[in-house]
């Protein structure tokens, strides 16, 4: 894995020095004028060993969408990882399968409507998950059932119901499953965890977290192909257990935009949000939440929100708002800000930036408003009490920005660690009960939409309070 970088920029007065060995260096550093502090491959994890030819994973697509075919790409270029089947109810999907993945001749991988096909193949070890949401509890314990290591995208969850039925299989048929929330393996967030938990910021008590879109293509709005029919398009078997209706191309295509088969802007995105946030802090998830939102662009028959927000109480003291919003007229913006009694860390994209800012080490006066006698006779006791601050000892702060190598990937960190789960049997750095600690606290939102009302989780048993 490439290096990771520091940049420390002063701003009015230094930092004073944290509890940690990087820390230290970082501010002695800074005050020697040091911009740029480059730090070793040896503070990252590092990359696994080549993999034997006989230590190869075949691995089966089922959902070959927009997410599913990026998420194949990337878990393809893991050395030791070969693609052998996709499932998908569309039939151009499958035969562009076989134009992406199947050699000279398109045979290279088989393809099929039904994804049971694949499950009594015993050259098929992991598969990856990507259809609508309200397929994911079924397909992945079938899979699991059949003997296959999952990797299943967010929101791992489409109604409570389907986590515990999930991680009871996970259980029981010891298999890997790996939720795709990717953030919880990106080395930026790593780093995140690693200064909260120093102290960089002091004592945690804010998070800000947000989403922010000024476009619906990627989100939920997918082109539908010429071809869209009842014949090249396996309708019943994409309505599973959601309402039978007649065919209709936007529904199967664009299915985000109804809560019969997806989650709303909670389930795609709140859920990276939460996942981010549990990662960074440790914490199990929050006790309380109220959310607002509506419809206030996109009027395009959908049934779920476009802009949404909601507050969130965590037990470890500290309050999450979160927000989603797709009419923000301006760039596409990602990140967090977390407030300490010390500072505030933010992360933007690929950056961390710890802004560090200890409190005043006296109470401070407001008397301007009384006589100068009465000023100076204040000034001199509250002086005896408190010595005039040294302009250079007392003096406050740095900034600190973290950025990730150019062209790092966190979903490639992300099917990296699933891929070593599946070879070594250990717990994958997103197993089944964290991700529907975050599934389950995003849907918190959608359910304080619908009761308008507080609604309240217990992050421990995972059930609604």
């Amino acid at each position: 894995m490439q290096p990771f970088y520091l940049t420390c920029k002063p701003r009015k007065k230094p930092m004073p020095p944290l509890d940690r060995r990087t820390f230290l260096k970082s501010a002695t550093l800074a005050a020697a004028g040091t911009n740029t502090i480059l730090l070793g491959a040896a503070t990252l994890e590092q990359a696994p060993a080549p993999t034997a030819a006989n230590d190869r994973i075949n691995l089966a697509l089922i959902g070959a969408g927009g997410q599913g075919q990026g998420d194949t790409r990337t878990a393809i270029t893991v050395p030791g990882v070969k693609l052998v089947a996709v499932a998908d109810c569309y039939d151009g999907r499958l035969a562009h399968a076989k134009e992406l993945w199947g050699g000279p001749s398109g045979n290279e991988i088989t393809t099929t409507r039904d994804y049971k096909e694949l499950l009594t193949r015993k050259d098929i070890d992991a598969v990856l998950i990507a259809t609508p949401d309200h397929w994911h509890r079924q397909v992945a314990i079938d899979c699991m059932k059949a003997g296959k290591d999952v990797y299943l995208e967010k929101p791992m969850i489409h109604i409570y119901d389907d986590g515990p039925a999930i991680i009871e299989t996970a259980r029981t048929t010891n298999r890997i499953l790996q939720v795709g929330s990717q953030r919880v393996s990106s080395i930026v967030y790593a780093k995140a965890k690693e200064l909260l938990a120093a102290g960089a910021i002091g004592k945690l008590n804010m998070i800000a977290a947000r989403w922010d879109r000024n476009s619906s293509i990627g989100a939920w709005n997918y082109t539908v192909p010429l071809d869209a029919s009842p014949e090249t398009c396996d309708w019943p078997r994409f309505l599973g257990n959601a309402p039978k209706i007649s065919f209709n191309a936007e529904r199967f295509f664009q299915w985000r935009k109804w809560k019969d088969y997806g989650s709303g802007v909670a389930g795609d995105l709140f859920v990276h949000l939460f996942s981010g946030t549990h990662f960074i802090t440790g914490s199990e998830g929050p006790t309380r939440a109220m959310a607002t939102g509506a419809t206030r662009f996109w009027n395009d028959g959908r049934d779920v929100p476009d802009v949404l927000l909601g507050l969130f109480d965590y037990p470890e003291g500290f309050n999450l708002s979160l927000r989603v919003n797709f009419v923000n007229g301006g760039e596409e913006s990602e990140g967090f800000l977390f407030t300490g009694s010390e500072g505030t860390m933010e992360i933007a994209g690929t950056t961390l930036t710890v802004s560090r800012t200890p409190r005043e080490k006296e109470p401070g006066y407001t008397v301007s408003t009384f006589t100068n006698d009465m000023q100076k006779r204040f000034l001199t006791q509250y002086r005896a009490k408190y010595p005039a601050p040294d302009p250079v000892q007392d003096a406050v702060g740095t900034t600190q920005k973290y950025a990730a190598p150019r062209g790092y990937s966190d979903s490639y960190d992300h099917f990296q660690n699933f891929f070593n789960s599946v070879r070594t049997r250990k717990q994958p750095v997103e197993d089944a009960t964290f991700g529907f600690r975050a599934a389950g606290a995003a849907l918190l939102s959608n359910l304080s939409l619908e009761k308008n009302a507080i609604v309240h989780w217990n992050p421990k048993t995972m059930k609604l309070a």
